[in-house]
């Protein structure tokens, strides 16, 4: 019944609204809008509407009463929630922290532990590399002095011995 009369109201409006007619069509719609308003069938609507409103009143102001008081137990009771959360990642956060730590460190000793090995062979193959070339040095200059013993030997042999220098005095 009330969506018949807002849509009386509304017709009514857009009529007054949209009516080119004037001032008499206007008088005469808002005369019949009253005749409306004051007829005994919307009378007792809205005297229906009105009891109505009044009876669930002290329901729903009882209800919004009670959302209201539970909002801030809802609201602790998340807020609860949220800082156990926190809580327990924090917790995890700190043992897989300390986990990577520790094997961090482990891995890094491990690391420092092969490095010192690897140097070691290293300097030995280096030292072994050094008497090769030592023992390789002393070789060569032997034979570079034998090949050197062997040239001149062979140079004063056929050279003749009767080389006279030549005369510094001119």
């Amino acid at each position: 019944m009330a969506r018949k009369f807002l849509f009386l109201v509304g017709l009514g409006a857009g009529y007054v609204l949209g009516a080119r007619a004037g001032r008499e069509q206007y008088d005469k719609l808002v005369a019949q809008a009253d005749r409306l308003w004051q007829s005994p069938r919307v009378a007792r609507a809205r005297k229906d509407v009105e009891a109505y409103a009044r009876q669930q009143a002290p329901i729903i102001a009882e209800r919004a009463k009670a959302a209201a008081e539970a909002a801030p137990g809802a609201i602790a009771d998340g807020a609860r929630k949220t800082a156990d959360a926190a809580r327990d990642v924090a917790g995890r956060t700190t043992v897989i922290a300390r986990d990577v730590a520790g094997r961090t460190s482990v891995v890094a000793k491990d690391v420092a532990g092969r490095t010192t090995v690897i140097a070691g062979h290293a300097a030995d193959a280096v030292h072994d590399l050094a008497e090769k070339a030592t023992d390789a040095a002393q070789d060569l200059a032997e034979k570079a002095a034998d090949t050197a013993g062997t040239v001149t030997a062979r140079v004063k042999k056929a050279t003749p011995l009767s080389v006279e220098a030549p005369d510094s005095s001119n």
